[in-house]
């Protein structure tokens, strides 16, 4: 079930020209077109389906430095300080609360693997904290019952998905960007080998720039242009309950669950190291890039044969430009959640949190993640085809740091110096890329 997201109406009719192009109307393709336009540059935004219609408002809603890739970590805490500013920036509720995030850890193993990667972070001034007995209960009420202790980081916080990416489309059509929906784009137009415009179904736009932010579809887009993308989709399942009385304003997990609070006082909650993949062609395909990682997460990634393998297989990978594209046949990506997968999440939660032990559940839903290699995403341009940039492959954590991305990519786009390295981002790093 596809949960409810703020409506975003398109604008009237396709410019025919224009400087930057941005396909995806995710948080990241949103936020891209924000900062490209408070630079003044001219913005059209391209959805194939509704803003924020996919992955963007199925996520967790956490917006975390906590735990990230060390490479990741400047570019979270840049998309916490614009998160911090983002209802006044858009004049809009975005639901983002400083609320602080806690990972709860039940055994001392797990307070190790915590301050291993509390001990690299630090290098970035974090305000990440481990907390036990009286002072973890202070931060979690209950919490000492039955956890040894946790790192907290009162600095993270949480947003609302389904107001945030409607909100920063807003805001970047108030400052003139045109946003367009359910208008796909169906490839780039190139001359001299360059970036010259897009074709999308309902007419060319000339520009001088493209962004692909397309989530769980770049591969699939990047692939029509003659490049081979690395990234693979995982599916991710959330629920989320009726208003919980005596719930905590922390967000917080555990080994096994994970939750936020909602602006409605009810929780999404979701299952914490289990997601699951369902094989298609592109795992053979990549195989060589990803196993490492499949290996090293073999307990967390649950591989199956299901509907999207069958989906993918008789998916058509080559168009031309005057056929219907894949984009147009599916509009939006809903699969359906793994319950199972949900119900041993809100079991453990419920045995820890009394609170949370008769919870009402008032839905549930799937989402298709982007995950690189490395799990940590693509924010470059493509070499071999100049104009066109990928912002993309964000492995599920593409919520909480998409401010930043977004505000990297304009700079990147615009020729101005980047707001953090983008060197951990890079293209180069995979060798079919190169």
């Amino acid at each position: 079930m596809s949960p409810p997201v703020d409506l975003v109406h398109s604008d009237a009719g396709v410019p025919t020209r224009t400087g930057v192009v941005v396909i995806g109307g995710g948080i990241v393709g949103v936020t891209t077109a924000l900062f490209l336009a408070e630079k003044g540059h001219a913005v059209v935004l391209c959805e194939k389906g509704r803003i924020g219609g996919e992955q963007s408002s199925r996520n967790w809603g956490w917006c975390r430095t906590m735990g990230r890739d060390i490479g990741e970590v400047p570019l979270a805490l840049e998309s916490l300080k614009l998160w911090r500013g983002m209802n006044q920036r858009t004049g809009r509720e975005t639901g983002f609360r400083q609320a602080g995030i806690m990972y709860l850890c039940e055994t001392e193993a797990e307070i190790a693997a915590q301050e291993a990667w509390l001990n690299d972070a630090r290098q970035y001034q974090v305000q990440s904290h481990v907390l036990r007995g009286a002072a973890l209960d202070g931060a979690m009420p209950g919490a000492s019952a039955n956890f040894v202790g946790g790192l907290h980081t009162p600095t993270d916080g949480r947003a609302e998905p389904a107001h945030a990416a409607p909100a920063i489309a807003e805001a970047a059509r108030a400052l003139g960007a045109v946003i367009l929906t359910d208008c796909a784009v169906r490839g780039l137009d190139l001359q001299a080998g360059r970036v010259a415009g897009v074709v999308t179904e309902k007419g060319r736009i000339a520009c001088d720039a493209v962004v692909l932010a397309g989530g769980a579809w770049s591969r699939l887009f990047a692939g029509n242009a003659g490049f081979d993308l690395p990234q693979l989709k995982v599916l991710g399942s959330v629920f989320r309950t009726a208003p919980v009385s005596g719930g905590p304003e922390i967000t917080a997990a555990g080994s096994v669950f994970a939750l936020r609070k909602r602006l409605d006082g009810g929780y999404s909650i979701a299952r914490r190291n289990a997601n699951r993949a369902e094989i298609t062609p592109d795992h053979f395909r990549l195989l060589g890039d990803f196993w490492p990682r499949l290996r090293a997460n073999r307990h967390e990634i649950r591989l199956r044969v299901g509907r999207r393998s069958w989906e993918e297989l008789r998916t058509k990978r080559r168009w031309t430009m005057d056929e219907q594209t894949p984009f147009e046949a599916m509009r939006v990506l809903d699969p359906e959640p793994d319950e199972g997968i949900l119900a041993e999440g809100r079991a453990v939660l419920g045995q820890k949190f009394p609170a949370f032990s008769g919870v009402r559940v008032v839905e549930s839903w799937g989402g298709l993640m982007d995950v690189t290699p490395d799990a940590v995403p693509v924010i470059d341009q493509v070499a071999r085809i100049p104009g066109f940039f990928i912002a993309s492959g964000f492995s599920g954590h593409g919520f909480g740091i998409g401010p930043g991305a977004g505000r990297l990519m304009a700079d990147l786009v615009a020729g101005d110096t980047p707001v953090v390295d983008p060197t951990p981002y890079r293209l180069s790093r995979f060798a079919r890329a190169v």
